[in-house]
């Protein structure tokens, strides 16, 4: 029986030349990932191991992205953990306020992540860099400690779950979609500790920022990791944004999987995830006459420039609805600085919206974007658990940009052709 593309990748890294679905191997990694809420926990356990060094200052990350700018003193505190961790062990890939982005959308913009490379990080949305064929994982920050000291961790070998993918997107429908409809059918726990593996003639027909918003979301099925074929596209953005070398790993024609299923990009409607989970989902032309509060475009599954492509062409000439906050998070400050010198950030604030720093603020609950009690948020991100952007009876609805920006115009949940013609 032959392998699957994580089945490969774990191999190569674990020196194996074969491994079986619930095997324990012992493999190297390429990169160790933390953040401000994670790396504090981490830096703390490593301390206690009692080694004088980390395994390789080049391949560790330490982002302060969650409540950057620090919102108070505990949040200053602990990115001062990560800032006096980095410059003692004179970590190379340290990124706090001026070259900060939210991790997940920074990692494959500077090229730390490429084809057959094996990461983790003690962040469950680490699951994001399978779209450049990667085999990336979330861990406790116990695990990342370790990591950092060893330079290995310990994996159970997934079970895979294939996804069979044709056609082409419509307008305003993308990777976004396609994961949250994927979601709706299996279940936040239909995909339990297994790799999803993308494949098929569709894939190509995916852009790259598309792959990154699905695989990011990965976990939210319960998924160890989600993971795309490597393609042309992949590989130009790959030379592109690193010059690291990589390896292709493509699944063998007899790799065995738990489960297969086929979808037809072009059949698929745009999808709104209801609260409180984001297996809740129903398409645009079944959400009914839901109000909202605010609207929230950005993250590490939607916040790159692409995303805020898509939101400027549908809020250009046009007002936010005058019940409607609207928060525009550029993901990093690359994109943030693209963004402004294509004059979105002028469209974004003459429709009455405002431009946040890159940060993960509003999605987490953290800051820039709290809601109150009974107030309801339609957001680009990647989870609408009970509370998960403040008050425990405040409601998150997911979606696209491009469902978040028109519905920020109208004033309730609506998709783009929803919209009057003129402007």
């Amino acid at each position: 029986m032959g392998m699957t593309m994580t089945q490969k990748i774990l191999a190569a890294h674990a020196g194996l030349e074969k491994v079986e679905v619930g095997q324990l191997i012992m493999a190297n990694v390429d990169l160790v990932l933390g953040n401000d809420i994670t790396a504090p926990v981490a830096i703390n356990e490593f301390e206690k191991i009692g080694v004088d060094k980390v395994f390789d200052r080049t391949k560790i990350a330490l982002i302060p992205d969650h409540f950057t700018p620090c919102k108070d003193i505990q949040s200053a505190e602990q990115v001062n953990v990560l800032r006096k961790f980095a410059r003692k062990h004179d970590i190379v890939h340290f990124y706090e306020m001026g070259r900060v982005g939210v991790e997940h959308a920074l990692i494959p913009e500077i090229g730390l992540a490429v084809p057959g490379d094996l990461i983790i990080g003690a962040d469950s949305h680490t699951c994001t860099y399978g779209a450049l064929g990667a085999f990336s994982t979330g861990v406790g920050s116990t695990d990342m400690a370790a990591a950092m000291a060893t330079g290995k961790a310990w994996f159970k070998v997934p079970a895979a779950i294939k996804f069979n993918l044709t056609g082409t997107f419509n307008k305003y429908v993308s990777g976004k979609d396609l994961i949250l409809y994927i979601i709706g059918k299996i279940g936040v726990d239909g995909a339990r500790y297994m790799s999803m593996e993308f494949v098929g003639d569709g894939v190509s027909a995916m852009t790259v920022d598309d792959r990154l918003a699905a695989a990011n979301m990965a976990i939210e099925a319960g998924g160890k990791n989600g993971i795309f074929e490597v393609d042309e596209q992949t590989l130009e953005y790959v030379k592109e944004h690193s010059t690291r070398s990589y390896t292709v790993f493509a699944p063998d024609s007899d790799a065995e999987y738990a489960m297969e299923m086929d979808i037809d990009l072009s059949t698929l409607e745009q999808q709104v995830a209801f609260p409180h989970l984001p297996s809740n989902t129903r398409t645009i032309s079944n959400v009914g006459n839901v109000k909202i509060d605010q609207v929230v475009i950005g993250s590490c599954t939607n916040g790159r420039l692409s995303d805020m492509r898509e939101a400027a062409d549908i809020l250009k000439g046009r007002t936010i609805h005058p019940d409607v906050r609207c928060i525009v998070i550029p993901a990093t400050q690359k994109i943030w600085q693209e963004a402004m010198n294509e004059g979105l950030f002028d469209i974004f604030v003459n429709a009455g919206a405002v431009v946040s720093t890159p940060t993960c603020g509003p999605c987490l609950g953290g800051h820039m974007g709290i809601l109150a009690k009974g107030e309801r948020a339609v957001a680009t991100t990647n989870r609408n658990f009970v509370g998960r952007m403040g008050h425990v009876e405040s409601e998150v609805y997911l979606s696209n940009p491009a469902v978040a920006a028109a519905s920020a115009v109208l004033g309730r949940i609506a998709g783009p052709d929803e919209l009057e013609g003129g402007r």
